[in-house]
């Protein structure tokens, strides 16, 4: 039987939509700031005449849970309209960092909150669009429990030992039920970094640190899909979707520098893309990549060889995410970050294409077309 994809394009794009708050208190808004709420309609319809039919994009949580259990929607369903308007398929960021001001996201009330949340999205998706949603429950469990517990995004939890990775695996359990419970169709589709960590000299103890914390990466789906602390309540049909965010920073020495790549220490994203499929046995997906300014169409190159290496040795992958697909400003000080096919946008709405990189994704796509993708 032929399987169903369930993305419409294997090229994707990605909105940045983080909405946390910084250290010092600043909330962010990077849909706003980069005006894709102004312009979603557009975006999305550059994004398909690229190929792009798949793209990630999110909910603003702050924004639309007014009140304990009051909910205003008029910040999403615009961007749900506007999808179906450009043929877009989108997988939708329930929880990307951002929560309102009146849960504490490290209490137990905030697991129901959250799962209250999402059950109420699914409901008015699928009244909205009469189709079962793909959604990525909670973005980035490990880079977000690791924020929390650090004090890099507040408010910090003094807990260590993974105590609050462990608190996201009972949300993301409870809010499965509630999206399940709205709409059975639902599917999970996550992104969790895919990093490598190497020694800084080669002794017994600096390779059992670094191979420990390379190894943690694996964490947070080990948890959801129930194989390791399974009172959590993770089970393998959580996971519909393996996602992977991959970034040229991805690779540093244990508590040291990024490793450059070519170095002998650098790991090639095949050989990693390998163990992830090893390991789980479920379809991949590349759910984050790019690189900035004149770097980004190598980046790009690279990483489409090192997934078609990987293709070839057998692993299921489904699609690479250009991620983000727009300029915006950077969380920790708002410099400009040149990303993606696509500046931030001039006076009339319009946004500039970065031919190198539109050039290199015509070029990759027509590779991967010729495999049957």
């Amino acid at each position: 039987m032929t399987r169903q994809p369930l993305f419409s394009s294997f090229f994707m794009a990605g909105f940045e939509c983080s909405s946390h708050r910084r250290k010092d208190g600043m909330r962010l808004d990077l849909i706003r700031a980069t005006r894709h709420d102004r312009h979603a309609f557009d975006d999305y319809r550059r994004c398909a005449e690229l190929g792009l039919r798949t793209v990630r994009d999110g909910l603003r949580w702050h924004l639309i849970e007014t009140a304990p259990g009051i909910y205003d929607w008029s910040s999403w369903i615009p961007m749900l309209d506007a999808a179906q308007a450009a043929g877009i398929r989108i997988i939708w960021d329930i929880y990307h960092y951002g929560s309102p001001d009146h849960w504490d996201q490290r209490t137990p009330d905030f697991i129901d909150a959250y799962a209250r949340f999402a059950g109420e999205a699914v409901r008015v998706h699928r009244e909205r669009t009469g189709e079962a949603p793909l959604l990525c429950p909670i973005n980035e469990i490990s880079f977000f429990a690791w924020s929390v517990e650090t004090g890099y995004f507040p408010p910090f939890a003094a807990e260590t030992g993974g105590w609050f990775k462990r608190h996201l695996i009972r949300s993301a359990v409870a809010g499965i039920g509630a999206m399940r419970s709205a709409d059975p169709g639902c599917r999970f589709i996550w992104a969790e970094p895919l990093i490598h960590v190497a020694p800084r000299d080669r002794s017994r103890e600096e390779r059992r640190r670094a191979e420990a914390y390379r190894l943690a990466q694996f964490e947070a789906y080990d948890m959801l899909v129930g194989r390791s602390a399974p009172e959590l309540g993770g089970r393998p049909d959580m996971v519909d979707m393996i996602g992977l965010n991959f970034y040229p920073h991805n690779q540093w020495y244990y508590e040291g520098p990024t490793v450059p790549m070519g170095h002998h220490e650098y790991r090639a994203l095949a050989d990693m893309l390998m163990e992830v499929g090893d390991r789980y046995g479920k379809p991949i997906f590349l759910a984050e990549t790019g690189a900035e300014g004149s770097g980004r169409p190598a980046w790009l190159h690279y990483v489409c060889d090192e997934v078609r290496a990987a293709m070839a040795a057998g692993v299921r992958i489904e699609g690479i995410c250009l991620y983000p697909v727009t300029a915006y400003p950077g969380w920790d000080n708002s410099r400009h970050a040149e990303v993606g096919l696509f500046s931030a946008p001039v006076a009339n709405g319009e946004r500039h294409l970065f031919k190198p990189l539109a050039d290199e994704l015509a070029r990759q796509r027509g590779l991967f077309a010729a495999i049957g993708r």
